[in-house]
């Protein structure tokens, strides 16, 4: 764990940082967001008159923040000088020298880590003895092969305050998650609002979705509560304007299609849903979009009737999802501006560790467990399952 790795290596680090490394540290994690101006200014006032303490207030704010902020700043001290690198890590470097004491091809390995540095398979036996239960979405091989997922990604909006630093690296770390587990990627950047809903139509009739086996649908942008916004949002629209917003609820609404009856609809949005900060209400940076948001619209036909169209059937709007939010109602999500948004990299680092012997859902309380980890001051986060209607487990099975 990095932060463990942080208050080993306290004692060393605080004896041997120069002046001018801290300095160079502190202003790397100013950039990645991981210090604010709050919490940077007393650690920079302190290196005017005692560098010692100015290291130890660095290391033990980072290190409570938890091991992604830890190993932020441990890569920043192994690009920034390595030699100190290799003092404080000297469990990191073994390993690193190649044959006849000469330096290997690779890069020394990063502090351990709980999670997988590449997709794990399913082993034929769990699929099979999966495949045997009721109670579990069928996956067949051939369905599988018919994957498809829609990605959606705002980056660069009309008033460009509103430009989302590092969700390129978002949409690239996603596009490669969904293709390594068997989905056809169907991929949109910056969108408005009406070209989202257009999207969504258009997807909801691709001519795989009969043969698939399940859908996912990825949208990252700005938000609010029960809203995505498109890329020409802004505040002050006139009173007979309709503004650039995206009702979530439209997503069921398209996807409640015969294509995809009976069939898991994983739904991932990331997006702020609020201004809050997050102490109470949970504060998530940059993006987050609406979970709250999602009341059910579908009207029940009255039994009985007088109906004699054998065609014509009833089926709940929202049944056979799952949705995920990157943070709870009112609430911010975050984003680091080198790299994306805590929910995407949280999703990403359990997945690949995960996905070959859990269910959707239990990935996703997975992920909102590893996001409780993050904590700025008042800021946090915490992941949010919402409007589950699955009606069995949906299994991924990579790698069959």
């Amino acid at each position: 764990m990095a932060a463990k790795l942080l208050l080993k290596a306290r004692s060393k680090f605080v004896d041997q940082v120069n002046p001018e490394l801290l300095k160079q540290i502190l202003d790397k994690l100013l950039e990645d967001e991981v210090l604010n101006d709050q919490e940077k200014n007393p650690i920079h006032k302190l290196m005017n008159s005692n560098d010692a303490d100015a290291a130890r207030s660095l290391i033990d704010v980072v290190r409570k923040k938890g091991d992604r902020a830890s190993g932020m700043m441990i890569d920043h001290i192994k690009n920034l000088d390595g030699n100190l690198y290799d003092e404080l890590f000297p469990q990191s470097t073994q390993g690193a020298q190649g044959p006849q004491g000469t330096q290997g091809a690779q890069a020394a390995p990063a502090p351990p880590s709980e999670f997988s540095d590449k997709l794990i398979p399913t082993t034929e036996a769990f699929w099979r003895q999966q495949q045997m239960d009721d109670d579990v979405y069928p996956v067949f091989k051939p369905a599988k092969k018919q994957r498809v997922a829609l990605l959606i990604t705002n980056i660069k909006f009309q008033d460009e305050r509103r430009n989302r630093r590092g969700a390129d690296k978002d949409e690239r770390n996603m596009e490669k998650l969904l293709s390594a587990l068997g989905y056809e990627v169907v991929k949109y950047t910056d969108l408005t609002a009406k070209e989202i809903d257009e999207a969504l139509i258009k997807f909801s009739k691709h001519p795989k979705l009969t043969a698939t086996d399940s859908v996912f649908v990825v949208i990252m942008s700005h938000g609010k509560r029960d809203f995505v916004l498109g890329v020409n949002y802004r505040e002050d629209v006139c009173a007979n304007e309709k503004p650039d917003e995206f009702p979530i609820d439209n997503i069921c609404k398209h996807l409640a299609c015969r294509a995809l009856e009976d069939k898991p609809k994983v739904i991932i949005i990331q997006a702020c849903r609020g201004e809050d900060k997050g102490s109470l209400p949970v504060w998530d940076g940059v993006n987050q979009a609406a979970a709250d948001a999602f009341q059910s619209d579908s009207a029940s036909p009255s039994s009985g009737g007088n109906l004699e169209d054998d065609a014509l059937r009833f089926v709940n709007q929202e049944k056979d999802f799952i949705f995920l939010l990157s943070c709870t109602p009112n609430a911010k999500s975050y984003r680091y501006p080198g790299d994306g948004s805590l929910l995407i990299q949280d999703i990403v680092q359990v997945f690949i560790t995960h996905a070959h012997e859990d269910h959707i859902e239990e990935l996703f309380r997975k992920v909102s467990k590893q996001s409780k980890k993050f904590q700025s001051g008042e800021q946090m986060q915490i992941a949010t399952r919402d409007r589950c209607s699955l009606m069995k487990r949906f299994y991924l099975f990579p790698g069959i």
